[in-house]
């Protein structure tokens, strides 16, 4: 069988813990093992947007990765920003342009968390800034408990793409976002719902596999968490 090549997103920070002297990327090493573990060869992709095409031309699909920062709300439309809002432009500026590339090439991609938000941003979606002050009666999407436990369930919406990949009309997740997505992208559906109503999950059935997810799969919080990856690494296969 053929190991594809799947491009990982990167966070960044400024100097000061690692570095002291230059800014410095980071990711989780579950990220990568979880790649790995479902046969992918997993790369990392540094905030290069000029060279977005040539990496490209390296990989057979993309996993956008989350972080500890916000999607800029003008790239959506959006005149104010709440006061809760951290960018990080150079990383934006590159997710967008390996994220619109990938799809207008048709190769798999994967958003995790702020990564399903930046692909409904990248496609023409929007998003909610602030989960509490916009979702009355909103669940704790910033869990309190270990990120290695469940937060919350989601259910899966019958007929779509991850339904046939988890095999699950619910799934137990992880919780870890202030934001979510608010109007879909053109193409898009939501293929899982959390019981406050908040977007879980969304998905593109015109594509060969582009999925978001607002939870952290990477975890194997479930037995689905492992099917969404194995599906994925499979996609990146054809």
């Amino acid at each position: 069988m053929v190991q594809p090549v799947i491009g990982l997103t990167l966070d960044s920070e400024p100097p000061g813990g690692y570095s002291k002297t230059h800014g410095w990327y980071a990711l989780r090493e579950n990220y990568c093992d979880a790649v790995a573990r479902a046969g992918g060869l997993p790369i990392l992709l540094p905030h290069e947007p000029e060279q977005a095409k040539a990496y490209l031309a390296l990989i057979d699909g993309l996993v956008v990765t989350g972080g500890a920062f916000d999607v800029d709300p003008a790239l959506f439309g959006a005149t104010t920003r709440h006061q809760t809002v951290t960018t990080k432009d150079r990383r934006t500026a590159f997710e967008l342009a390996v994220t619109r590339g990938a799809v207008g090439a048709d190769k798999p991609v994967l958003g995790i968390c702020g990564g399903q938000q930046l692909l409904n941003v990248a496609l023409g979606g929007t998003l909610i800034q602030h989960i509490p002050d916009e979702v009355p009666g909103a669940l704790a999407h910033e869990q309190p408990n270990p990120r290695t436990e469940a937060g919350h369930v989601v259910a899966v919406s019958p007929g779509t793409l991850l339904h046939r990949i988890t095999g699950m009309a619910e799934l137990p997740v992880n919780s870890a976002h202030h934001q979510a997505v608010k109007a879909l992208a053109p193409g898009f559906v939501v293929d899982a719902v959390a019981p406050d109503g908040i977007v879980e999950g969304i998905e593109d059935p015109g594509k060969r596999f582009l999925i978001g997810v607002q939870w952290h799969p990477e975890y194997f919080i479930s037995a689905g968490d492992s099917r969404l990856f194995a599906a994925f690494i499979a996609a990146a296969r054809r």
